[in-house]
């Protein structure tokens, strides 16, 4: 498995990330996506940062951050200066690693290109947040059965 840096060329992968991110129960119709697209939306702004798992040829995986402002924030929005993240893995890839090598390679990214912490959205019984938690993730909020969690780089 290689992690590449991801551009506007993977912007509908990224999308597709994100309905499994955040419809991660089988049994959960898809709503209305105009909340998510906040998150891949004219991709490409200063502070847009994706990497992506590539297996076999195929994108297995994706983690990527974006600033938001207080006019228009992510649902794991901290500051104008604390980008949020959104991280997936393609359900047949799960609980094999992936998921920990994206977040650790994007930590490390946001570190080199100067941000003091990362902040992300995350449904409280999500089994996600283990893995947020082992990698210095700390609630600081909870709204509507979710979590905002911060980590300091």
């Amino acid at each position: 498995m290689i992690v590449r840096r991801g551009g506007s060329q993977d912007v509908p992968f990224l999308r597709d990330m994100l309905r499994h991110a955040y419809y991660w129960r089988a049994d959960e119709a898809f709503e209305d996506e105009e909340p998510l697209s906040r998150y891949v939306m004219g991709w490409g702004r200063p502070g847009d940062t994706a990497l992506v798992a590539i297996d076999g040829g195929n994108r297995v995986g994706a983690a990527w951050y974006r600033l938001f402002t207080s006019e228009h924030p992510g649902f794991g929005y901290v500051d104008d200066e604390t980008p949020e993240l959104a991280i997936a893995v393609v359900p047949s890839r799960r609980g094999k690693g992936l998921g920990s090598k994206l977040l650790e390679a994007l930590m490390a990214k946001a570190r080199d290109e100067g941000y003091g912490q990362l902040s992300l959205s995350v449904e409280a019984d999500s089994p996600a947040v283990d893995l947020y938690a082992r990698n210095g993730f700390e609630q600081v909020s909870e709204s509507d059965h979710s979590w905002t969690m911060l980590a300091k780089l």
